[in-house]
């Protein structure tokens, strides 16, 4: 896992706005600016793989239950978003107010189920993540493949709040055809020691990286091409990024 040349990360313009339905590897690839090449990485933003999936809700058509009510008085949330945040959980690890921290069905540990309404044209709604993120970035990888004759690696990033740490990141909620965790243990570093619980979140990394180019707000960069990374580890997708539950320390 390096970089043997220098690492270039190319925002793609043009995409647009993205509904449901859009062709995804359609949009990239007509975005691209040039060739793939082997180890090449598209990153691609939560926001447009559930827009193209139709994961779009309308608030109106949302009934609270009686827990979404408590927990949206609690929180100071719109109960109806409260009910889309319970549907997508399984776990209710905080609620107080202005923040309400699920296990997303997913396994990820989140505010709000990752349920997002910011850089929506629709009124009065919001957008859950995909059904499948793995999935998702596999299926988009084919479809490149098929059209570019190259399968370049496929990370969809999201942004991301850290235990301990004020701000947002992007990690990868979703990969493919690359190694989203990679195992140093049992290797040798400068000095010769072994490394003993070094564990690299290889497709964290990649998301953190083009998110400084994909922006938060009106950037209107959805995906962005990477190049020059390398890498010897066998794919991996991206659930193995979820710590298991039972080595879970901080909850």
């Amino acid at each position: 896992m390096n970089a043997d040349r220098s690492v270039c990360i190319t925002p793609l313009r043009g995409i647009g706005d993205v509904v449901p339905g859009d062709d995804l590897a359609e949009l990239i690839g007509n975005a691209l600016d040039r060739p793939l090449q082997t180890h090449d990485v598209i990153v691609v933003a939560q926001k447009i793989v559930s827009k193209a999936e139709g994961r779009l809700v309308r608030l109106d058509d949302v009934a609270p239950s009686q827990r979404a009510l408590e927990l949206a008085a609690i929180t100071q949330k719109d109960a109806r978003l409260v009910e889309l945040i319970l549907s997508e959980s399984t776990d209710v690890l905080r609620a107080v107010p202005g923040v309400l921290l699920v296990r997303h069905r997913l396994g990820l540990v989140m505010a709000n189920a990752g349920i997002d309404r910011s850089n929506l044209d629709a009124a009065n709604s919001a957008l859950l993540l995909p059904v499948a993120p793995d999935t998702s970035a596999a299926r988009l990888r084919e479809r490149l493949g098929a059209r570019l004759g190259i399968l370049p690696a496929i990370v969809i990033s999201d942004s991301f709040g850290r235990a301990w740490r004020m701000g947002t990141v992007n990690i990868a909620i979703g990969a493919a055809g690359l190694p989203s965790l990679v195992d140093w243990r049992g290797r040798m570093d400068r000095y010769r020691r072994m490394l003993e619980s070094t564990l690299v979140a290889f497709a964290d990394a990649v998301a953190a990286a083009a998110g400084l180019v994909m922006g938060e707000a009106a950037e209107g960069c959805p995906a962005v091409h990477i190049s020059g990374l390398r890498w010897e580890a066998p794919d991996q997708n991206a659930a193995a990024l979820i710590r298991p539950r039972g080595e879970d320390l901080f909850l």
